[in-house]
């Protein structure tokens, strides 16, 4: 049994450990501009709000608003 969990451990730190390290330095600064964006956007939604649950509709908001950007440029692309 020990040996198992010394190939699997061996398998992962030598093959996936570096391929998801090397997929999260390549998507920092993706990351970090959708972060900006996230605050910006909760931030604009929560203080046009008018209670408490039109602000968690607003963060709510905030989290998805590529998905509406995206939708709404290829509407006007006629995709």
């Amino acid at each position: 049994m020990e040996n198992l969990i010394r190939i699997l451990v061996t398998f992962i730190f030598s093959n996936i450990y570096p391929m998801a390290k090397a997929q999260m330095h390549e998507s920092g600064p993706s990351g970090a501009i959708y972060g900006l964006g996230l605050i910006g956007a909760a931030v604009y939604f929560i203080s046009h709000a008018t209670g408490f649950w039109m602000g968690v509709l607003g963060f709510l908001k905030a989290i998805v608003w590529p998905a509406f950007l995206v939708y709404e440029a290829m509407k006007s692309l006629g995709m």
